[in-house]
């Protein structure tokens, strides 16, 4: 199979068309592009669907299934390969045969088990669902939501550890590891984990189930909103994407779930139901493969002028604070503030968003640069602060969900 340029990772693909453009292929391809990945797609089906539901289905003949996946892969290759939407029982045996002896190198495969889309549409017939047997065994993860867990495994799954129960027995029937969505569960079940907070409901937990039956879970709060048309697509082809780039499973989840988060919070608000996410806002809040510079402070000798002067030059504010701190945010997603002179000392701060700020501080410092240790601020960053050769300041950050949306952030 050919070599992808170092940096790029290639990601089949395998799932139907979304007409309104939320969920499937189109989901897909945003998601990975976003992701810095390079997208392939073998198109199973095709939908007229929009945000109330789906109007109609037409399913791709599997042949010419098979031929878009094997024009990918002799040509360009994969680093891995996603599978959403089936569209038919044959489809699913002969994408199967493509894919087993690739899945037997080692090739990263996610199964998204696409039976129900977000509307209640249904999306695989009972014969279909059945033939998903041998994907599921050729898959390295697979990512089913609790309707789904409840059909593969037989399972009633309403509960945390229900979906636990479920999980296990598909992960140890299929060799599959197993990621156990937790968005479905009813309220009560879901807010398990956050029962101290006296609201019920309030947490969403993932679990990452292995083969042997050890788990490990994600923890977050639950973000309302209607607009969540695609998540599960979005989801697994972002740890297709991860894999594919060479990120260990437990890395690849966590990243394609904190994608889905930041996607979920920049949905665009369109159309009269379950609208599509916000994909395209995500990219800089991703792990790019090195340092980015996210954000810079100037000192502000005058507030209220420098705030004038940005929004005219067209940023848009998003924290004002006392009028000794304000926030802008640009088109592209880059932030930019301005403070009150005497408490940057008068220097500009560049700040470098980093995946990985302990990697990040080691490397610098074994290239003999000074580098202050960690601190970890009450608005969810954690950082590091360093001068370059010419005494600029600078400040190396993770930040998660809150360098576009910090708690502070003007509605």
């Amino acid at each position: 199979m050919p070599v992808s340029r170092p940096g790029t990772s290639r990601i089949l693909i395998v799932a139907g068309s979304d007409s309104g453009g939320g969920a499937g292929i189109q989901a897909d391809i945003r998601t990975v592009t976003m992701l810095g990945g390079h997208p392939m797609t073998a198109i199973t089906a095709i939908t007229a669907q929009n945000t109330l539901g789906v109007q109609a289905v037409h399913p791709v003949p599997a042949a010419m299934v098979v031929e878009q996946m094997r024009s990918c892969l002799d040509d360009i290759g994969a680093d891995a390969v996603k599978i959403g939407m089936i569209g038919s029982a044959d489809t699913a045996q002969r994408v199967a045969d493509v894919l087993e002896p690739l899945a037997s190198t080692g090739l990263p495969i996610v199964f998204d088990p696409v039976m129900i889309a977000t509307s209640g549409s249904v999306l695989a017939d009972p014969a279909t669902i059945a033939a998903f047997a041998r994907l599921m065994r050729a898959a390295t993860l697979i990512t089913p939501n609790a309707p789904e867990l409840a059909a593969l495994t037989g399972r009633h799954v309403e509960t945390e550890s229900d979906a636990l129960i479920a999980g296990r027995d598909l992960a140890r029937s299929t060799g599959a590891a197993v990621l156990a969505k937790g968005g479905h569960l009813s309220p009560a079940s879901a807010g398990q984990v956050g029962a101290a907070t006296g609201e019920p409901g309030d947490l969403v937990a993932d679990h990452l189930i292995l083969p042997d039956g050890t788990d490990l879970a994600w923890t977050d709060p639950r973000i309302e909103s209607q607009h969540t048309h695609g998540t599960g697509c979005t989801l697994a082809s972002a740890v297709a994407e991860g894999l594919g780039r060479g990120h260990p499973l437990p890395d690849a989840i966590a990243r394609a779930r904190r994608f889905v988060r930041i996607a979920l919070r920049e949905a665009p608000g369109l159309g009269a139901g379950h609208g599509p996410m916000g994909h395209h806002r995500v990219r800089l809040d991703c792990d790019l493969g090195g340092a980015t510079p996210n954000q810079v402070t100037l000192p502000a000798s005058d507030h209220a002028a420098s705030v004038a002067f940005y929004q005219a030059l067209g940023l848009h504010m998003i924290v004002e604070s006392d009028g000794r701190y304000a926030r802008f945010e640009s088109a592209g997603g880059t932030t930019l503030s301005i403070e009150a002179a005497d408490e940057v000392e008068g220097w500009p701060i560049i700040f470098l968003e980093v995946a990985d700020l302990d990697a990040a501080i080691a490397s610098a410092r074994a290239h003999g640069i000074a580098v202050s240790d960690t601190r970890a601020e009450s608005w969810g960053w954690r950082e590091a602060r360093l001068n370059d050769p010419a005494g600029n300041r600078l400040c190396l950050y993770v930040a998660g969900e809150n360098r576009r949306f910090p708690p502070w952030r003007i509605g």
